[in-house]
C-alpha cells in the first residue's frame, strides 16, 4: 500500500516550508526514517525522513517551492503501483491521523513584480518575519505576489522581488555611472552618519496613495547561485540563505540596541577540578562534560542577581522574563544556529550537559526543530573553542545580553593575600586556567555598574564552585 511523504508542521508556529533539496528521485529505494529530502523555514533547515521503507514512485513538487504543512510531498510504495497523478492533501488535525484529501495544487511559482494595482488587494495574515523584511528592504507589498497558501505572501516572495528589484537598480545604476559625475542624480545623504544606514543603501520614500513601487536600491544580496567569475582576477560567491538571515540579524541587532561590552577575567581552578572529578562518572551515563554547562549554571545564578539581564526593552517598559531559557550560540557548516535550553535553572548539571550535547549535535547534524531555536532569553557564545581570547558578540534580539567566553588558558597571575593594589611581600605567582568573560548589553537596559554586577555574579559563581 502507497504511503504518503506529507509536509510536516515544524513547530507550533510554523505553518509552511520550503524544499531546499531533494536527496531522493522517483525509483530509488529507501529504509524507513531514510532521509528524503531538506526543507526549510524562516527559522530552521531540517531532513524529512521516509515515513516507510519502500520505492519512491512519484515526487509531487520541485525544489523552491513552498508549501503548507499537510501538503503530500512524495508517494512511497512497491514497484508498479499506482499512483495519483495530482497530490492530495493530508489535514494533519484530522481524528486518528487519518488522511483527508483534498485539491491542493502545486505552488505556483514565484512571479515577477506584478504592476501597481488600481486598488489594494487585502494582503492576508502576514507573517512578522515577512513584515519585518519588508520593513527592512523598503518593499511595498502590494507589489509582491504571493506564492503561499491562499496567496499568502512568504518570506522567499520577498527575497525574490528584492533580487528582482535589486537587478534592474544595478542596471540603472550602471548606466548612471556612464554619466558626468555632475549629471548623476544625488542622494541629499552625502555627509548621513553610517550607522543610521538601513539594510538597503537608499532609505524608503513615504508611501502615497494609492501605494506606488519603492525606490530602486543598489544590490543587498546576490541569488543563491553556483560562484560565478567576475573579472580576471576575482570571484563572485553568492550567499547562502543562512548567511543572508544571519546578515539581516546582526545589522538589526546593532541598529535596535546600543551595545557596550565589558570583560572580565575567571579563575576556572575550581571549575577544572570539579570537572575532572566528575568526567568518568558523567561519561558513564553517556554524557560529555564540557564547560559550557558550568557557564550556563553561572550566568542563570547571574539573571537571578541582575533580573534586568533576564528582560526584553519595550517602549512600554521593560519586560522581566520569570523563566530562564538560555540560548547557546552554535557553529554550523555554514553560519551560526542558537538552540535553546528551556528552564535552565531547574537542571542539575548533568541536564545541563546532556541538553548542551543533545542540542549541540542536533544542530550540526540540521536536524534541530524550529521551536527550539526561538524564545531565548539570554545567549552565551563560546568564541574560544578556535583560540580567540576575547571577543564583543552582537545581541541576539531581543534578548537584553549575551556572554561570550573565551578560551581557557593557564597564565601566570598574581596571588596576592595583602593589599590588592599596593606591593606586599605576601604577593606570589601562580599558574592558574583563566579566562575572559566579556558580557555585550543592552544600554538602554542596564548601566555600567549593573552590567558589571551581572558578569561579577558569573565570575564569582564559578572561582567559588563547589558542587552543581
Amino acid at each position: 500500500m502507497a504511503t504518503n511523504v506529507i509536509m510536516p508542521q515544524l513547530g507550533e508556529s510554523v505553518v509552511e516550508g520550503t524544499i531546499s533539496r531533494w536527496l531522493v528521485q522517483p525509483g530509488d529505494t529507501v529504509a524507513e526514517y531514510a532521509p528524503l529530502l531538506e526543507v526549510s523555514t524562516d527559522k530552521v533547515d531540517t531532513e524529512v525522513p521516509a515515513p516507510a521503507a519502500g520505492v519512491v514512485l512519484k515526487l509531487y513538487h520541485a525544489e523552491g517551492e513552498t508549501l503548507h504543512a499537510g501538503t503530500v510531498l512524495a508517494i512511497i510504495g512497491q514497484p508498479g503501483e499506482a499512483v495519483p497523478d495530482a497530490p492530495a492533501r493530508v489535514d494533519l488535525h484530522a481524528v486518528g491521523g487519518e488522511a483527508e484529501p483534498a485539491s491542493a495544487p502545486p505552488a505556483a511559482p514565484i512571479a515577477p513584480a506584478a504592476p501597481e494595482p488600481s486598488e489594494a488587494r487585502d494582503l492576508g495574515r502576514i507573517s512578522p518575519v515577512v513584515a519585518r523584511m519588508a520593513r527592512e528592504h523598503a518593499v511595498d507589498l502590494q507589489q509582491v505576489p504571493g506564492s503561499g497558501r491562499d496567496g499568502r505572501i512568504t518570506k522567499q516572495d520577498v527575497l525574490a522581488y528584492v533580487e528582482k528589484r535589486d537587478r534592474a537598480a544595478a542596471s540603472a545604476l550602471a548606466a548612471e555611472e556612464e554619466l558626468p559625475p555632475w549629471e548623476r542624480p544625488g542622494t541629499g545623504d552625502l555627509f548621513k552618519p553610517t550607522d543610521d544606514l538601513p539594510l538597503a543603501t537608499s532609505a524608503p520614500a513615504p508611501v502615497p496613495t494609492p501605494p506606488a513601487p519603492p525606490t530602486p536600491a543598489r544590490p543587498a544580496a546576490a541569488p543563491s547561485a553556483p560562484s560565478t567569475p567576475v573579472g580576471g582576477d576575482e570571484q563572485l560567491v553568492p550567499h547562502t540563505r543562512l548567511r543572508k538571515l544571519i546578515a539581516e540579524h546582526m545589522l538589526a541587532s546593532r541598529r535596535t540596541s546600543p551595545h557596550v561590552t565589558t570583560v572580565f577575567e575567571a579563575d576556572m581552578s575550581a571549575v577544572a577540578a570539579h570537572r575532572k572529578g566528575h568526567k568518568a562518572e558523567f561519561a558513564a551515563k553517556g554524557v560529555a562534560l564540557t564547560f559550557t554547562p558550568y557557564f550556563i549554571q553561572a550566568i542563570v545564578a547571574a539573571l537571578k542577581a541582575v533580573p534586568q539581564a533576564n528582560a526584553v526593552y519595550r517602549e512600554d517598559g521593560l519586560l522581566l522574563k520569570r523563566r530562564y531559557h538560555i540560548g547557546m550560540a552554535t557553529a554550523i557548516d555554514d553560519g551560526l544556529v542558537v538552540p535553546v535550553i528551556r528552564d535552565a535553572d531547574e537542571l542539575s548539571l548533568l541536564g545541563l550537559a546532556r541538553a548542551v550535547n543533545d542540542l549541540a549535535q542536533r544542530a550540526r547534524a540540521g536536524q534541530l526543530k524550529p521551536d527550539e531555536i526561538q524564545g531565548s532569553t539570554f545567549t552565551i557564545t563560546n568564541h574560544g573553542v578556535s583560540g580567540s581570547l576575547f571577543a564583543m558578540p552582537i545581541i541576539n534580539q531581543p534578548n537584553v545580553g549575551i556572554l561570550g567566553v573565551g578560551a581557557i588558558q593557564k597564565r601566570p597571575v598574581v596571588i596576592s593575600r595583602g593589599h590588592p593594589v599596593e606591593p606586599s611581600g605576601e604577593d606570589y605567582l601562580a599558574i592558574r586556567p583563566m579566562v575572559y568573560l566579556s558580557f555585550t548589553f543592552d544600554h538602554r537596559v542596564l548601566d555600567g555598574a549593573s552590567g558589571d554586577a551581572f558578569a561579577g555574579k558569573v565570575k564569582q559563581v564559578l572561582e567559588g564552585w563547589k558542587n552543581g
